[in-house]
Formats: structure tokens, C-alpha cells, sequence
């Protein structure tokens, strides 16, 4: 994959790390906008089509939060929140309104720029990464690539966040084997408590079973954690 034509809008309040995130990711290959409030992002958002949205959760006109969720039910484009509240609460309320992954200020731009890349790799992946591999797992009518992980049900793609596509990466390296919640947090990038697994776990019921309130495929296993149901 190639950034060039990959076009990301920053939105944050602080003039100077508007200015040095955007020519950190200028000097990467990215084509960027910039805004400074939730309303300059949304006009922005009206007339033109990005492929990554770096959002501060404190704004002057709207909690990046609250946004996040509008965003999602709108459009399908990766989030990736700016925080300067670390607690675990915080960063589990930005996954259950739908961001792709968070990051803690204060921050060095490389690890922006990691976290960045990550995002667009999975949600872009390789043209010449073909689906159906001797690493695919399939379970029902879905199949997934843990190399690019990459959901599809039958030929149809289906969007996944960076700790949901985690999360199912994790259960496919062990299918039919229940794996515990810490063992999931700790092999994934989610941190901060069990809940954050569960928040990440329901989403992606929700991508993958017909009624989520009674799975078939990712079931939870009392005392015992989750497992991928990829039989029977």
C-alpha cells in the first residue's frame, strides 16, 4: 500500500499540534486536512471522502466521543481518538461509540504515524493479498486471513476494527478452544479491564451472528472465557 493518495483530516483545538501532526504526516506521504472543532469537521466531512479520521476527544464545541458514535452511524471511515484521559473508562467508552483504536497524550508522532499505518493496512489491504490462503479459517459462511486481517462473508468484506479484527485473530489462532478475557486482553491491544474485551467481543457479535443476543459462532463459555465455534 502506497499513502500517497490516502487523504487523513485531523481534528483538534491546539493550533501547534494540528500544524505538527500535519506536517509530520505530509513528510509520510498522506494527504491531510486539518480542523479545529467539531463543526469545521464536519464541513469538511461534507464535500470531501477520507480514508482516516485523527479526532481529539476534548473540543471546544463537542465531546470527541459523542461525535465519534454520530460519525459512525454516518460513515464508515476508521477512527482514531486522541485523549489526554488515559483511564480505562475513557477509552472504553470511545470503542463502544465505534473508534478504531485510541492514543494517550501526550505522544511521540512516530507512534501516531504506527498507529496510522496499522489502521490503513487492515482496513486497505494489499491488492495483491488474495482471500481463500492455506492460513484462512472459516466458520459458517464467513472466512477469515489472520496474515491480512481480513473478514469476508462468502465475497463481501466486511469492515473490522483494529481490536475486533485483534480479538478474532486471537480465537482463530485457536479455534474450538476456549481462551480466557485476560488472555485475550493480554495478547491483543486492549487493555484496561475485562470489560473493554467484552465491549470489543458484542461489536463483533454483531458483525458476525444473525441475533448476537444467541450466538452460533463466538460463543461465551462460563468460567472459561470465549471460543470461535468453527464446527459443527
Amino acid at each position: 500500500m502506497t499513502s500517497d493518495s490516502l487523504h487523513i483530516l485531523v481534528v483538534d483545538d491546539d493550533a501547534r499540534l494540528r500544524a505538527l501532526l500535519q506536517r509530520y504526516l505530509v513528510q509520510n506521504g498522506y494527504l491531510v486536512s486539518v480542523a479545529a472543532d467539531a463543526g469545521e469537521a464536519r464541513r469538511a466531512l461534507s464535500h470531501i471522502q477520507f480514508d482516516l479520521i485523527v479526532l481529539d476527544v476534548m473540543l471546544p464545541d463537542k465531546d470527541g466521543i459523542e461525535l465519534t458514535g454520530e460519525l459512525r452511524r454516518e460513515l464508515d471511515v476508521p477512527i482514531l481518538l486522541l485523549t489526554a484521559r488515559g483511564e480505562p473508562e475513557d477509552r472504553i467508552a470511545g470503542l463502544e461509540r465505534g473508534a478504531d483504536d485510541y492514543l494517550v497524550k501526550p505522544f511521540e508522532p512516530r507512534e501516531l504515524l504506527l498507529r496510522v499505518t496499522t489502521i490503513l493496512r487492515r482496513v486497505r489491504p494489499s491488492r495483491g493479498a488474495a482471500p481463500g490462503g492455506s492460513g484462512v479459517v472459516r466458520f459458517g459462511p464467513f472466512s477469515f486471513d489472520p496474515d491480512a486481517l481480513e473478514l469476508r462473508r462468502g465475497e463481501e468484506p466486511i469492515n473490522l476494527t483494529n481490536g475486533e479484527a485483534a480479538l478474532l485473530r486471537i480465537l482463530c489462532m485457536q479455534p474450538d478452544q476456549p481462551i480466557s478475557r485476560a488472555e485475550l486482553g493480554a495478547r491483543s491491544r486492549i487493555s484496561g479491564s475485562d470489560r473493554a474485551v467484552d465491549v470489543q467481543i458484542v461489536r463483533l457479535r454483531r458483525k458476525i451472528e444473525d441475533d448476537s443476543k444467541q450466538p452460533r459462532y463466538l460463543l461465551t463459555m462460563r468460567g472459561a472465557g470465549y471460543v470461535l465455534r468453527t464446527k459443527g
